[in-house]
C-alpha cells in the first residue's frame, strides 16, 4: 500500500526582547546588578491555541476525523487543568485529561519542552478519489490542491481543470490567485498537447483501416 508522508512543525514563538537604548559603560552601583531572567512558561491556554490551531490545519488537510476530534478534545481537556500542565509534567506526573493517547501526550510534552510540535500527516494514495489522482499526475499539484480543486470546483480531470483556468475559476479559491491559475493552465496545456499529437500519430493516415 503506497503511503506519502507529510511532516509539519507548529511553533510557539518567544517574545522578542525588549531593549531600552544603547548600553552605556558605567560602574555598577549596589542594588542595581541585574536581574536574573527566567524563559517564560508555556501556558495552558497556548498549549491548547496550538492544539486547536493543529486541528484547524488538519481539518483543512481533509485529514482523519479521529484525529481532528483528539486534538480538539486534547485542547479542552488542557483548558480545563486546575494547574499548568508544565508543572504536573515537571513532577514527572501524566497530565490529568480522561481520553488522551500517550502519542498526544508525547505531543504536549514536546511542545512545552522545545515550544514545537512535530505533526506527521499521511495519505494513502488508494483511497483518493480517482479524480484526485488524476490531478496529482499534473504539474504543480499536490494532494491537497488536487483535493480542494476536485471538492470546491468539481475537476476530476486535465480537460476540466484546463477549462476551469480558462473561465478564471480557480483564481477565486482562498489560497489561488491569477499567476497560480495561470501556471495550473500551462500546466494542463502540456499534457493536453501531448495527447492531442500521440493520436494524431496513431492515425491511420487517408482513411485507411
Amino acid at each position: 500500500m503506497s503511503i506519502m508522508q507529510i511532516t509539519q512543525t507548529v511553533q510557539i514563538l518567544p517574545s522578542l526582547p525588549v531593549r531600552y537604548g544603547k548600553k552605556i559603560a558605567q560602574p555598577m552601583l549596589p542594588g542595581m546588578e541585574a536581574e536574573t531572567v527566567t524563559p517564560p512558561t508555556v501556558s495552558n491556554r497556548q498549549i491548547a491555541e496550538v492544539l486547536a490551531s493543529v486541528a484547524d490545519m488538519i481539518e483543512r488537510q481533509n485529514g482523519n476525523p479521529y484525529r481532528i476530534q483528539a486534538y480538539r478534545n486534547a485542547a479542552r481537556g488542557v483548558l480545563d487543568l486546575s494547574e499548568a500542565a508544565t508543572d504536573i509534567l515537571a513532577r514527572g506526573a501524566e497530565l490529568p485529561i480522561p481520553g488522551l493517547g500517550q502519542r498526544l501526550r508525547k505531543r504536549i510534552a514536546e511542545l512545552i519542552e522545545t515550544g514545537s510540535m512535530t505533526i506527521n500527516n499521511g495519505f494513502c494514495l488508494e483511497t483518493l478519489p480517482a479524480g484526485v489522482i488524476a490531478l496529482m499526475t499534473i504539474e504543480h499539484i499536490g494532494p491537497y490542491t488536487a483535493i480542494r480543486l476536485q471538492q470546491e470546483l468539481g475537476i476530476n480531470n486535465v480537460e476540466e481543470l484546463w477549462q476551469a483556468a480558462d473561465q478564471h475559476s480557480i483564481r477565486n479559491l482562498p489560497g489561488f490567485g491569477a499567476r497560480s491559475e495561470a501556471r495550473l493552465k500551462i500546466a494542463a496545456e502540456k499534457i493536453l498537447n501531448r495527447s492531442k499529437q500521440s493520436n494524431n500519430h496513431l492515425r491511420p493516415l487517408g482513411g485507411a483501416a
